[in-house]
């Protein structure tokens, strides 16, 4: 039996990071943990060793530019798959730009489970 993708959220919004964390782990192939504090983010990510990490861009605390950099400088987490959440593009300009930007994967919000789904799969064949 493979392992399960562990999968962490960060956004300051619970009820979003609530129902993606159920649907995600409804699926039987995810184990995920919501993190809706910005400033902690990168100490849950240290103890919980994600696959992948889904980062809102737009935090009050501390903004998500701020946290990848953070990840990045960490020896341990430094490989780690981010996916931006944004409000700031468009479906339709993620869609002309393929998804990604500069080197950066993003994902218009409002986000589906579908999307997250599908973009786990891609980063995680």
């Amino acid at each position: 039996m493979n392992r399960l993708k562990r999968i962490l959220i960060v956004d300051d919004e619970p009820g979003f990071t609530r129902l993606m964390k159920l649907n995600l782990e409804l699926n039987g192939a995810y184990e995920v943990v919501a993190e809706n504090r910005g400033a902690d983010a990168v100490a849950t990510a240290r103890v919980f060793r994600p696959d992948v990490i889904f980062l809102d861009v737009m935090m009050p605390d501390m903004d998500g530019g701020a946290i990848a950099a953070a990840l990045r400088a960490d020896a341990e987490l430094c490989r780690v798959p981010v996916v931006f959440l944004t409000a700031v593009v468009s479906q339709n300009e993620v869609v002309e730009l393929g998804g990604g930007k500069d080197g950066q994967t993003f994902l218009a919000k409002p986000v589906t489970l579908q999307d997250v789904v599908q973009t786990i799969e891609r980063l995680l064949p």
